[in-house]
């Protein structure tokens, strides 16, 4: 315990300036075992560190004590952990950034253990904010901070970070999981167009092996693109990876029958689909979802027909998309008119409705302020991929592999140009 004691003496010594913290983590490093040894005891030494002055010493001390924590103990580890989270430097544990990631994931695992994932939304998001270099860096922490809200159903909590443009990424199975979970957070949110874009992003992404989370995000992409836009196109994109054009539909083949079956547009074939392979789509945790879809038929249904009438009763919109009652029908109608998917009004006395052109004329204030942001957002996106273009154009490594690719070729083997054509 002398050595502990020494260690202790030593970092609330050497915790002021920069040169004393390279020098102290370096001691902290070669101390790693004997912390580990002497983990059970360590308990009163935390004590005469404060969190907040020697954040550095008190991460190492913290990462051995709860190293190997019962479920007796997970209450009074996820207080000292949440604690530390909320009060450290982020300059000091950005020098031991992999030990910092390593206590929140346990801090994760606690809150989870502990059934409470609510208590730890909250200190895991001051956590990436504070290991994060900016906001255009994913770090190995969004994902777990977003699988606690899915858990805690914070869903507008984990928006605040889906907001973020993401341009510089740590490992790639951090954004596969990142996108994953924020489609679906963005589904807890209804927020389907957006739900189908982060899914998207998950089935395009480079991968030279197919993984299990592609082939879940695959199967959420089909069913939240029938709820958004009433159909799901089965042609991958040119920049989708070979692999996953070449598997992802083996493993999606009973969702894939389902988009043909919604396409027809006849609600009977379609429950009774459902209906068959309920079990398997319980079994992917997406009957939800799927009944979601059932719903959205009538939408579709609705929506088809403005574009053969122009007026209809609500009796003959009951019948043609088979609703119960004309009530039914002017339920969904109102709320279809809400969310702006049709543009229409209601004779409530004579039970007709008149379906009408999108009145957006695109030329209100609203309307110029949105198209400038857009416009300002573009410039800056252009700028980044410019920036990184040339990063990438002086890279060490791509240029040693574009050598080697270009000796491939002779360019005596190519045809010249002819210089005028006979006609």
């Amino acid at each position: 315990m002398d050595t502990v004691e020494k260690l202790v003496a030593q970092i609330q010594g050497l915790s002021g300036s920069v040169g004393d913290l390279n020098q102290l983590h370096h001691i902290l490093k070669q101390s790693e075992d004997s912390l580990r040894l002497n983990s059970s005891r360590l308990a009163p030494f935390l004590h005469q560190l404060d969190p907040s002055v020697h954040s550095l010493g008190y991460l190492y001390f913290l990462d051995a004590y709860t190293y190997s924590v019962s479920r007796d103990g997970a209450n009074e580890v996820a207080l000292l952990l949440a604690r530390f989270i909320s009060s450290c430097l982020a300059e000091q544990i950005r020098l031991a950034h992999h030990k910092f990631i390593s206590v929140c994931r346990r801090f994760k695992d606690q809150a989870i253990v502990l059934s409470e994932p609510m208590r730890a939304v909250a200190p895991m998001l001051i956590a990436i904010r504070k290991i994060r270099p900016s906001s255009e860096h994913l770090t190995t922490l969004h994902p777990d901070f977003l699988l606690l809200c899915i858990l805690a159903k914070c869903y507008k909590t984990g928006l605040s970070v889906l907001e973020d443009d993401v341009f510089e990424v740590d490992q790639p199975k951090d954004l596969f999981l990142y996108c994953y979970y924020g489609g679906m957070i963005c589904i807890g949110l209804k927020q389907f167009k957006k739900a189908s874009e982060f899914f998207h992003n998950v089935v395009t992404a480079p991968m030279s092996t197919l993984n299990a989370i592609a082939v879940e995000a695959y199967k959420k992409y089909i069913l939240v693109s029938l709820i958004h836009r009433g159909k799901f196109n089965t042609h991958f994109p040119k920049y989708t990876s070979t692999v996953a054009q070449r598997s992802l539909k083996n493993f999606s083949q009973i969702y894939l029958e389902l988009a043909n079956n919604y396409s027809n547009g006849n609600l009977a074939d379609l429950e009774t689909f459902v209906q068959v392979n309920k079990d398997k789509f319980e079994g992917d945790n997406n009957l939800g979802l799927v009944k979601q879809v059932v719903s959205s038929i009538y939408k579709r249904n609705i929506q088809r027909l403005t574009q053969t009438y122009l007026t209809l009763s609500l009796q003959d919109i009951a019948n043609t998309v088979q609703l119960n009652s004309p009530k039914e029908a002017e339920m969904h109608v109102l709320q279809m008119i809400q969310d702006g998917h049709i543009y229409a009004t209601i004779n409530q006395r004579d039970g007709m409705v008149q379906f009408l052109e999108d009145p957006e004329q695109y030329k209100s204030c609203e309307m110029i302020e949105h198209i400038d942001c857009s416009i300002q957002r573009i410039m800056v996106l252009s700028k980044k991929l410019a920036s990184v273009d040339e990063q990438i154009s002086c890279e060490p490594l791509y240029l040693t592999k574009v050598g080697k690719e270009r000796q491939r070729f002779d360019f005596d083997d190519f045809d010249s140009v002819p210089q005028k054509f006979n006609i």
